[in-house]
């Protein structure tokens, strides 16, 4: 008996007793679209443009196929994926073997490479990867992914006042949230949230819930957030509420629970930016019942703590000051020789109006005999007027680290031209501080301003003018302008608070009204808002020097 084989040019075909393997790819066989090796290039290449359902098509079970790739895609959340076919073997009983090479890429050069293998078959389609999720990563059990995660570095830093003791630190919370399409009535689930919140949180009652509904339609909404211990005040599960979910996070908080403050956001930018520089990467898989298990990854060291200039005890007397009135209120207070901050407070309805230390406000009359003094002063001056107010602080933008919140546009107060009588000048709460800061400088025989800050050592950036020397031909007037205030003025009512210079004015009937004061090597900026808020600014002050 003859066997016959037959021959191509420069293809080698070996013929065993139960199978021929041919090497695909050698030589130049391979690459049509009707082998097992182009069906397989072309689902790597899908993989490379992260198109799960491309990639799927070419599997034996597109769908169970299109949901974990499409998992892993997105839980891996590359900015580039290269997958490439390692000897692909076709064999002559129509199935074919392979092997995939995974690069992972990242921004920061972070990369994650992995080998996997899988078989194929011909069907009356054409050939098809035998669908196993091991084609991703060997191992991966059904319904399993893989998942590239952020890591931080452990103990968290903490952020401390200026005596050291800790002022904010993260910890677990647990946020209340209301999800208007999971429940068949909104209205009773808001009521039934409401009472079931009341021994912890009595101010969130029905009517705030649905305002909050009300202001983000059909969206699910954060009722309130709740630390752990409050959690055990609860006399009923929230959960229990038709369309409530509890999420756990962690989140910096106030130390002293009685402790509120306009800084915490910028502290808290501040605080976020160190755990963003300091944090790690990790690549997991993950499954049914699994715990993630670490395939690769690199987590450096903690970063420091941040170090503040507040102090907590008046930070505490600035709150209950700022609560002494009905209507929007917030306090300022920086040492009266170097410009640091040492507390900021507001009450709820300044809260509302969204106040912010960044934010320029009308000054009204409030400084007349500033300018006054500038117009006289700046006679002669290479520099003019505007030179003069950029040193005392009032030209010019502050951009305080752990102070100013992150903004579309720039912070502080842009460059104005003043002049005396000017009553649409508007200036932010950091600005009126540099002032305040430059007179007690002024006062105490150092005429020069310097820039506030809330973090030590991390300089406040000023731009939009510069500070510097101021002449005393300007500030002596204004000095003595704001003894005359304390003494005989509209702060002359003012009682426990020897030696105080003090600017006072408003806008108008309807405010917003300012109190700058120079007391006990303190600067206390006051800013309120509504109907006499000239009057309402001075009752603050007033409660603050009584309880200070």
């Amino acid at each position: 008996m003859k066997i016959w084989v037959k021959r191509a040019p420069k293809v080698a075909c070996v013929a065993a007793a139960c199978s021929v393997v041919v090497a695909l790819g050698a030589c130049g066989i391979g690459s049509s679209d009707d082998s097992a090796a182009g069906a397989v290039r072309e689902f790597a290449d899908a993989i490379g443009r992260q198109d799960a359902d491309a990639a799927a098509e070419f599997t034996t079970a597109p769908g169970q196929a299109g949901a974990a790739l499409a998992q892993t895609l997105q839980g891996m959340n590359a900015e580039r994926v290269d997958m490439s076919v390692v000897k692909p073997v076709e064999y002559s009983d129509g199935t074919a073997s392979f092997s995939l090479h995974t690069t992972w890429r990242w921004a920061k050069d972070r990369t994650f490479q992995a080998t996997s293998s899988g078989s194929a078959r011909h069907l009356s389609t054409g050939w098809k990867i035998t669908w196993d999720p091991a084609v991703i990563y060997p191992g991966l059990p059904a319904g399993g992914a893989l998942r590239e995660v952020r890591t931080d570095a452990t103990p968290a830093p903490t952020v401390r006042s200026r005596s050291g003791k800790t002022f904010m630190y993260l910890q677990p919370v647990n946020e209340i949230i209301l999800d208007p399409t999971r429940t068949q009535d909104v209205n009773a689930s808001a009521r039934a949230l409401a009472r079931t919140l009341e021994p912890i949180a009595p101010l969130v009652t029905d009517k705030v819930i649905s305002q909050k509904l009300a202001e983000a339609p059909g969206k699910p909404v954060t009722t309130v957030t709740l630390r752990d211990p409050d959690m055990q005040v609860l006399q009923s599960d929230p959960k229990a509420v038709p369309g409530v979910t509890i999420r756990k996070s962690g989140r910096l908080v106030m130390a002293d629970r009685r402790l509120s403050s306009p800084l915490e956001s910028g502290l808290t930018n501040y605080w976020q930016a160190i755990r963003d520089a300091t944090a790690g990467w990790q690549v997991q898989m993950v499954g049914p019942g699994l715990k993630p298990l670490k395939l690769a990854g690199d987590q450096g060291p903690p970063g420091p703590s941040v170090q503040t200039t507040v102090d907590q005890n008046l930070q505490l007397t600035l709150g209950d000051a700022a609560v002494e009135v009905g209507q929007p209120a917030t306090v300022l207070a920086l040492d009266a020789m170097s410009g640091a901050v040492l507390g900021m407070a507001q009450n709820s309805y300044a809260i509302d109006r969204g106040i912010t230390v960044d934010a320029v406000y009308p000054v009204g009359r409030t400084l007349d005999p500033v300018l006054a003094a500038v117009d006289r002063g700046a006679a002669g001056k290479q520099d003019g007027a505007d030179g003069v107010l950029d040193r005392l602080g009032l030209g010019v933008q502050f951009t305080v680290a752990g102070a100013s919140a992150p903004s579309l546009g720039q912070p502080g107060v842009a460059t104005v031209d003043f002049h005396s009588g000017d009553s649409g000048t508007s200036m932010s709460m950091m600005n009126m501080g540099a002032l305040g800061v430059a007179m007690a400088r002024a006062s105490a025989g150092q005429a020069s301003s310097v820039p506030p800050f809330v973090i030590q050592g991390v300089p406040t950036t000023v731009s939009e003018g510069r500070l510097g020397e101021i002449d005393p031909a300007v500030t002596s007037p204004i000095l003595q302008a704001m003894s005359q205030t304390a003494a005989t003025g509209d702060a002359s009512d003012l009682t426990g608070a020897p030696g105080l210079k003090a600017l006072v004015g408003t806008n108008g009937p309807q405010g917003p009204g300012w109190f700058v004061g120079l007391q006990g090597g303190k600067v206390i900026v006051i800013y309120c808002e509504g109907e006499k808020s000239g009057t309402a600014a001075l009752q603050v002050a007033q409660k603050y020097f009584r309880i200070k």
